[in-house]
């Protein structure tokens, strides 16, 4: 016990009774015996109590190694619903750039009139600038 032989304990008892005397050595066996008793149960409960925080620091890696796996599943999440985002913005602006074109081409068509009038005559026939030139 405590890396001491039955030889030393054996002098530790005889210094004992010479210093305390043979009525005071029961009752200061009795107290070492408790001293020792509960410094044991301390120990006892210390190693539990270790055990316990063993236990619960292994829970709450479990804990959080569940908790990275969740932060990426919303990530994925946010993704494919950014992605429903987007297509949607792709598609708003290819309306809008449908919608661009065709208010062009009918503002085109609604150019200002001029003062020619459609007729159904004939126009003379004017000589093309090759033409002119060769003449």
């Amino acid at each position: 016990m405590f890396g001491m032989g039955f030889t030393e304990i054996l002098i530790i008892l005889i210094i004992a009774i010479l210093f305390l005397g043979p009525d005071k050595l029961p009752s200061t066996m009795v107290d070492i015996a408790k001293f020792f008793r509960s410094t044991k149960n301390a120990i006892g409960s210390l190693k539990d109590s270790f055990e316990h925080e063993m236990e619960a620091s292994g829970i709450k890696a479990e804990a959080l190694a569940y908790k990275k796996e969740l932060e990426k599943a919303q990530e994925q999440l946010n993704k494919v619903t950014d992605v429903k985002g987007s297509v949607g913005a792709q598609i708003a602006s290819i309306t809008d750039d449908i919608l661009e074109e065709t208010d062009s081409q009918t503002q085109v068509k609604q150019a200002p009139k001029t003062d020619e009038t459609v007729t159904f005559e004939k126009k003379p026939k004017t000589p093309y600038k090759d033409e002119i030139a060769d003449v």
